[in-house]
């Protein structure tokens, strides 16, 4: 009987920690380190890009929704906003080794460093949104569309 709850205590500790890696919106450096695996791993897949569009802030996928809803309209097919993000654009310039944050109310600051961390960190903003940390990333603004004056 000893043996049965030990099994079920390890099972159960099991399932916290599998909970907890698949949900790295609860901690700022997890979500900035669970950013880059996923965009790493795009390569023009869909599913795997609109993993990464879920980590990234509010502000961020408006602008990208625009940017789907402009690109849908000329392609003549619905465009998911998730592929407004640039994946051929993403590449490292080091192999990240170490994600340390700094916290200050709903805002974070992720350090990202690599095997040399005096010249290879970069310092990323995450914001907490409905109680989940996201990625802060800052995409220009779309223009609004004009119209000629005899358009109609």
């Amino acid at each position: 009987m000893k043996r049965l709850g030990l099994l079920v205590a390890f099972a159960f500790a099991f399932v916290l920690s599998s909970c907890e890696r698949e949900q790295p919106e609860a901690d700022p450096a997890a979500v900035v380190q669970a950013f880059v695996e996923r965009m790493q791993g795009v390569h023009g897949d869909p599913e795997r890009a609109r993993d990464a569009y879920e980590l990234i802030w509010s502000e961020a996928k408006e602008n990208l929704t625009e940017r789907a809803r402009r690109a849908s309209a000329v392609a003549g097919r619905k465009v998911g906003p998730e592929e407004m993000i640039a994946q051929s654009r993403f590449s490292l310039r080091y192999r990240p080794k170490r994600y340390s944050a700094k916290v200050s109310g709903d805002w974070a600051v992720v350090t990202v460093a690599g095997e040399a961390p005096a010249t290879q960190n970069t310092q990323i903003e995450c914001v907490r949104e409905d109680g989940v940390w996201r990625v802060r990333l800052d995409f220009p603004r779309s223009e609004p569309i004009q119209r000629r004056w005899d358009a109609g």
